[in-house]
């Protein structure tokens, strides 16, 4: 039987990569889009046309009731779920000064409260031995005071890592964060100004920025069988950022 996996933030940027990856790997996949239905219905179209299997799931996650209408969603398309990567995310570089509660309860709707819920609603249809990636950030390794907000709401889905895997551990499930750096997406447009990203380039031990198919493979990973024995943990996959 072919694995199925729901993949949240699907249909740009590191989730689209993320949803091809895994489609290559044999997984049917569920793309998961917060907006845009038109680049959601490419990335299905896409899989499809390189022989994959895929569909594609709308909702707004920072709304009211938004998880509850995913799953059911989700429901009328598969039976059961083996892989669930927490991939959708909302941010801008915004100082201390400048948060608004508005904005800081947007942040963690998103990129907290989201997660946690999907998996809280969705471990009914997960199975034995199944696979949870988080995809968390670099900038809960260093101090990043540009996005404040942003860097809690990863930090909070590190601790969520930990308590799950053990948590899951004894059926099987394993459940891991990776952490991206810089990674040249419609997310990061400011890296169109030649000179920043000149700057973030830098910032790698490789002289680049990061591309979303170097996220996709780590992710690929460890909703692998190979990665059966890695559990709560967190892997910094920025290139070497600044070490």
């Amino acid at each position: 039987m072919s694995r199925t996996a729901l993949v949240t933030g699907g249909s740009r940027g590191i989730g689209r990569s993320i949803a091809l990856r895994l489609a290559r790997d044999g997984v049917r996949v569920a793309v998961h889009y917060g907006g845009n239905e038109v680049a959601a219905k490419q990335t299905v179209d896409d899989i499809r046309a390189a022989g994959g299997d895929a569909f594609a799931l709308g909702a707004d996650l920072g709304a009211a009731g938004a998880v509850e209408r995913l799953w059911s969603e989700y429901d009328v398309h598969a039976d059961g779920l083996d892989i669930l990567v927490n991939n959708a995310g909302t941010g801008k570089q915004q100082s201390l000064a400048e948060v608004t509660p508005d904005w800081f309860d947007r942040l963690f709707a998103v990129n907290a409260k989201a997660p946690f819920f999907l998996v809280q609603q969705g471990l009914s249809r997960l199975r034995d031995g199944g696979r949870i990636v988080n995809v968390g950030s670099g900038v809960t390794r260093v101090a990043f005071p540009q996005d404040i907000v942003y860097a809690m709401t990863k930090g909070a889905l590190n601790t969520l890592t930990l308590a799950l895997a053990k948590e899951l551990g004894p059926r099987g499930i394993t459940v891991n964060t990776v952490a991206p750096g810089i990674v040249e997406t419609e997310m990061n447009g400011w890296l169109a100004d030649p000179a920043a990203a000149s700057a973030a380039a830098a910032y790698s031990a490789f002289g680049r920025i990061g591309q979303p198919d170097d996220i996709a493979d780590v992710v690929a990973f460890f909703a692998s069988g190979q990665a059966r024995w890695i559990t709560g943990q967190w892997i910094d996959v920025s290139g070497g950022s600044l070490l």
